[in-house]
């Protein structure tokens, strides 16, 4: 029951990986609106929300992350980040305050994930009731 919600800086990246249209990346970065996406229980990538703006996209993975988490106190929580360190130290810092979690251990996508999503990717993976 690994959950890992992640949310991405630039929709170009999406639209070049085939994942939303030209149009959606376009008219997405005008608006500013960042996804919320997760892999379900099958292994597809999926959307699950959208925000407006970067530090909403990021309070929304703590956000889901609340609906599904469980036992917080014993968990060491994972984020990886595609070069935007303080964006990743600002969902530590929010779970860490939200929850009481102890341990935060914050590191880097790897290539292929980060050629995929782009420089802005954060991803939070914790264990929950539900991928």
């Amino acid at each position: 029951n690994l959950c890992h919600w992640f949310t991405v800086d630039d929709l170009h990246f999406l639209k070049r990986g085939g994942r939303i249209s030209a149009a959606t990346a376009v008219l997405g970065t005008m608006l500013s609106i960042k996804p919320v996406m997760h892999v379900d229980n099958e292994g597809h990538l999926i959307k699950v929300g959208t925000a407006r703006g970067r530090n909403a996209s990021l309070k929304a993975l703590v956000d889901h992350m609340e609906e599904t988490v469980l036992d917080l106190k014993d968990q060491v929580i994972f984020i990886s980040h595609g070069d935007c360190l303080a964006d990743a130290q600002k969902v530590a810092d929010d779970v860490k305050s939200r929850f009481g979690v102890e341990t935060v251990i914050i590191n880097y996508v790897g290539p292929v994930i980060g050629a995929h999503s782009g420089p802005g990717t954060v991803a939070l993976f914790f264990l929950g009731s539900e991928r």
